[in-house]
């Protein structure tokens, strides 16, 4: 039996989580759908995920605006943990795929998710090396590679702060919003490399490249403001 984690990162129903959806899984806009999406660009019956021998197969359902995965217009795809969904204005993540009968892995368990590792600008898959997912540093980098630092917050993301007041939840909520939308322009602009011979490989033109490293510049300048002594 397999299961998936998707994540809407754009749209409507921006930031919700759909966790451990039982597969096939249905995307559209009635509610009839497992993952009902509001937006009059996507079909009624958009697109079908289904599992194949522990596959997850993606299948656009002729929809009048077709569906879209990591920049390339599909029919059908096998989709892996990390890859971008694009239908109508919303994005959506795979960002995790749950194996829970044994006869179609004998390395994943129910409580166990199948893990893309992003190492040095290649994707890892736990099959591909045998990682344990808790050891992300047991595959090396190929030459050339530049090694990912340790992680600031290797448990996760931090907490949002609590007790601001309106004025403060106001400019955090911009702040996060601007960022959201420049990250948010990247992963949708930039475009899976089917012919790349070091794994999976992305490519993006200079303006969406040039929107990042303006962001890095920013998100740095916020860093070094809110860290000031004399602030």
């Amino acid at each position: 039996m397999t299961s998936v984690t998707i994540r809407v990162l754009e749209g409507m129903e921006q930031g919700r989580v759909f966790s451990r959806v039982q597969l096939p899984v249905t995307v559209g806009r009635e509610d009839e759908n497992s993952i009902q999406l509001n937006d009059d660009r996507i079909s009624r019956f958009h697109a079908k995920l289904q599992d194949h021998s522990g596959r997850v197969i993606l299948t656009d359902l002729d929809s009048t605006n077709g569906t879209r995965v990591n920049g390339h217009a599909v029919q059908m795809r096998i989709l892996q943990p990390g890859d971008v969904i694009s239908v109508g204005r919303c994005v959506l993540l795979l960002s995790e795929q749950h194996i829970s009968d044994p006869r179609t892995s004998s390395s994943h368990s129910e409580n166990s998710p199948q893990t893309t590792y992003y190492k040095g600008g290649r994707t890892v898959d736990d099959d591909d090396f045998g990682v344990d997912q808790e050891d992300e540093g047991f595959v090396d980098p190929l030459p050339g590679d530049i090694e990912e630092p340790d992680k600031l917050f290797p448990n996760g993301p931090p907490e949002l702060p609590i007790g601001l007041n309106a004025l403060q939840q106001v400019q955090l909520s911009d702040l996060l919003s601007h960022i959201h939308e420049q990250v948010g322009h990247v992963v949708k602009n930039a475009v899976e490399d089917l012919e790349s011979t070091r794994g999976r490989t992305f490519q993006c033109d200079w303006e969406t490249w040039s929107k990042l490293i303006s962001l890095h510049s920013n998100l740095a300048d916020y860093l070094y403001s809110i860290n000031s002594p004399e602030r």
